[in-house]
């Protein structure tokens, strides 16, 4: 037979009594979740900025990086509002290589999705208890999502899940912001109908139940850039993107019209230093129009300890094993950049 049916993982509901949520954690993430909302609703104009690793491939310098983000926080609180990017799934082009935690709770070993799975909860949860910050996370297995429906503030929906299904439905049922990234090919009308789904309520079969959602409101678009056929990046940050996103959205019955730039990925065709001049822009462009500083509510930015990335096994602390992201000296700098112009 060709799968091979290994062990049976313990249902969300079993994994959330065994790692709970506390009366704290849960006031922690009902006040950030209060504060993340009305960014997108446009109540608040602080400024959503979801930073962090590529990939949390470590526990230890994750919890590191966040509570040196914590500290920054305090310092920029009246204007930006930081989400920790804490991705525990990884999507690979070919399928191959490291998958994130989920699949190896550490990457030099072999998978074990048990733990995995016990390990993604727990992380989630040590960075609010430890810093105080709620996190974000990449939804690339919708399935998974009720394992960390309690814990996590912000949802992204990547470039190859976007038209997915599955992907636009779970992302309905969600009451945090679900970003709908544009796919790999750029075509904006795919971002701008999973976001239609998104908000819209639906009914379907979602981990052996028939269940009914009634559609998130707080659905939005991510622009990262994207790849033409001859393999070359492109990217959709500028002025001209930008009034084209709000020109769909105006053409659109939504709510809530929102944008996050990715400064990373195609945008900047991994060249990691590029973030920094591709927030400078988009700020910008931000003060040049008040539909797009109306639309653009924050930006996606990639950045760990140490820059650059590494092989796994290398063993340099706090530097990325996927994409290649901003050190730390870096990344300070360029927040309170934001602070300063947003």
């Amino acid at each position: 037979m060709s799968f091979n049916f290994i062990e049976k993982l313990p249902i969300p509901m079993v994994t959330k009594e065994r790692y709970p949520m506390g009366p704290e954690l849960v006031k922690i993430k009902e006040e950030k979740d209060a504060e993340i909302r009305k960014i997108f609703t446009g109540e608040s104009d602080k400024f959503l900025l979801v930073i962090g690793p590529c990939s949390a491939d470590n526990e230890e310098a994750v919890l590191d990086y966040c509570t040196r983000l914590a500290k920054v926080q305090e310092k920029v609180q009246d204007r930006i509002v930081i989400v920790p990017r804490v991705y525990t799934s990884k999507p690979r082009t070919t399928g191959l290589g490291y998958k994130g935690i989920l699949h190896q709770p550490d990457p030099e070993k072999k998978p074990d999705l048990y733990n995995g799975v016990l390990a993604v909860r727990q992380l989630h949860m040590d960075v609010i208890k430890q810093t105080g910050f709620t996190t974000a996370d990449e939804i690339l297995y919708p399935e998974n999502y009720r394992y960390m429906q309690d814990i996590l503030s912000y949802a992204a929906i990547g470039a190859r899940s976007v038209e997915n299904q599955q992907h636009r439905l779970v992302a309905s049922g969600m009451t945090i912001p679900a970003g709908m990234k544009n796919p790999t090919s750029g075509d904006l009308s795919v971002m701008m109908n999973s976001v239609i789904a998104g908000q819209s309520s639906h009914d379907f079969i979602f981990r052996g139940w028939a269940v009914n959602t009634t559609g998130n409101d707080l659905t939005h678009t991510i622009l990262r850039g994207y790849t033409d056929n001859h393999g070359t990046n492109h990217s959709n940050y500028h002025y001209e993107d930008l009034q084209h996103v709000c020109q769909l959205y105006g053409e659109k019955d939504l709510n809530n019209p929102a944008c996050i730039v990715d400064t990373n990925h195609a945008n900047s065709a991994k060249k990691f230093k590029e973030q920094i001049r591709i927030a400078r822009e988009v700020l910008n462009s931000r003060r040049y129009s008040k539909d797009v500083h109306d639309l653009v509510k924050g930006f996606m930015i990639e950045s760990y300890i140490e820059e650059g990335c590494q092989k796994i096994g290398e063993g340099v602390y706090g530097r990325s094993i996927t994409d290649p992201c901003l050190g730390w000296d870096d990344s300070e700098k360029l927040i309170y950049e934001i602070a300063e112009n947003c």
